[in-house]
């Protein structure tokens, strides 16, 4: 009987996963039969934008936290597909901070050219995952939205891949509410322009809290006011741009602060984070982590400690993305094939986890979490046939880029950067960003 492994998730993770069976099965290898299960409509996971928040149209929770106008926030050097460049895809180089629909044009592209969307069942929402001991497998619950039909199916495998940036962490404040303006987490934020002209008050001290409250300004909000728990952000912001210690409490439209002082703000925005949330699987088979670099009770990274037939991808806090998926997806792609073996002693697993964990811990600099990371992604595409690149030149380009973010918080996305996979350097964008304000496909691919 043939072997049958389920994927869960069409976005980066889930699509690296079927590239690399695809990339076996190319190559003459044997493969099992491989079924991905994607409850959006389209593929492309949080690239796959939609103007809907709250429910989609089939009742089920918005998986998309993309908005409207989002630019890379990173180099795409650091990102780049090692067998699909941008050049491949575009036809020629592009500059270095592509917006939204340029992406995932470029996702869709690889996938395109791979064939393996009839692998992929849409508008398939998972229900339930279990794992039967005696039969050595698992039965997977699906509800097919399109035809309004539940049914179950067996594999040999699972591969969890549906990220980790759609479930929002929202956290309650005293008068909240009472509150009389807006108030939306980043999961549910689509368009900077809503908020032109007003008081915006961004509660977080991460990337989307940076980000929202860049597009924020971009767009014409009046002030942009940025509260942080541990530590800000600590960037040379605008005139327009404060930051303040944590929030304690809202009255009417005032916003009040731990160092006693207080704002006026017309509309609230979380960019509180998100939770590793997967309602499908039970306690014994659902990862329970935090957003970190070495993910708990993953060997490798990937190999659920607790049932090595189980697999989750893109877990981890992320400076690299679509090329590590893609290490990862080998990775997992071979120990299915029974080419790299997974030891049988689930204490050797657990002291692999325990050692990342220990390394991760080692130091909080942020160089170190970059090498850390790129370390990680050599280790496993050294193992398998995925194309090996400089791993060292895209730790490079990030390190450049946290120094440029440094040096000016709202122009660091008009440098250029090589590539890693050619050696191409990009080009300036034709528009510096904060004046690039039609940021579809066509406009910033124009000459």
């Amino acid at each position: 009987m043939t072997k049958r492994v389920a994927v869960i998730g069409a976005g980066p993770s889930g699509l690296a996963a079927l590239r690399a069976f695809q990339s076996a099965a190319r190559k003459g290898a044997e493969i099992p039969e491989i079924v991905c299960f994607e409850k959006q409509s389209n593929w492309g996971g949080l690239w796959n934008y939609t103007w809907r928040t709250g429910v989609d149209e089939n009742g089920e929770p918005v998986h998309c936290s993309m908005y409207r106008y989002l630019w890379t926030n990173g180099p795409k050097e650091g990102l780049e597909f090692a067998d699909y460049p941008f050049e491949e895809h575009f036809g020629k180089q592009i500059a270095s901070y592509p917006p939204r629909a340029v992406m995932f044009d470029y996702i869709e592209g690889r996938v395109n050219k791979a064939g393996i969307r009839p692998w992929i069942r849409f508008s398939s929402v998972i229900r339930w995952v279990e794992y039967d001991a005696d039969a050595d497998d698992f039965t997977i619950t699906v509800h097919d939205m399109t035809k309004d039909h539940v049914y179950k199916e067996r594999f040999d495998n699972v591969i969890v891949a549906s990220g980790h940036f759609s479930s929002p962490n929202v956290p309650d404040y005293p008068g909240f509410d009472h509150y009389y303006g807006r108030i939306v987490h980043a999961h549910d934020f689509r368009d900077a322009r809503e908020f032109a002209g007003q008081d915006v008050l961004v509660v977080g001290s991460s990337y989307s809290a940076e980000d929202i409250g860049s597009q924020c300004w971009k767009y014409g909000a009046k002030t942009v006011t940025s509260c942080y728990r541990s530590a800000p952000m600590g960037f040379d912001w605008p005139e327009n741009w404060e930051e303040k210690p944590a929030l304690v409490r809202v009255e009417g439209k005032t916003a009040f602060f731990k160092d006693g002082s207080s704002r006026h703000v017309d509309a609230i925005i979380l960019c509180t984070g998100y939770k590793h949330y997967f309602p499908f699987l039970p306690d014994e088979l659902r990862l329970k982590t935090k957003n970190r670099l070495a993910t708990a009770d993953l060997y490798k990274g990937v190999v659920y400690v607790h049932n090595p037939k189980m697999f989750y991808l893109g877990m981890q806090d992320q400076w690299f993305t679509f090329n590590m998926f893609d290490a990862q997806a080998w990775y997992v792609r071979d120990i299915i094939l029974g080419r790299i073996a997974v030891p049988a002693d689930k204490q050797v697993l657990m002291a692999d986890v325990a050692e990342r964990e220990a390394r991760e811990e080692a130091s909080d600099e942020v160089k170190y979490a970059i090498e850390y990371q790129g370390d990680y992604v050599k280790e496993l595409i050294a193992d398998t046939d995925y194309p090996s690149f400089n791993v060292d030149g895209a730790i490079e380009a990030f390190l450049e880029w946290k120094h440029h973010k440094k040096d000016d918080i709202m122009a660091f996305r008009n440098h250029s950067y090589k590539s890693v996979m050619t050696g191409t350097m990009a080009p300036a964008h034709h528009t510096p960003w904060k004046d690039a304000l039609d940021d579809s496909m066509e406009a910033y691919l124009a000459n």
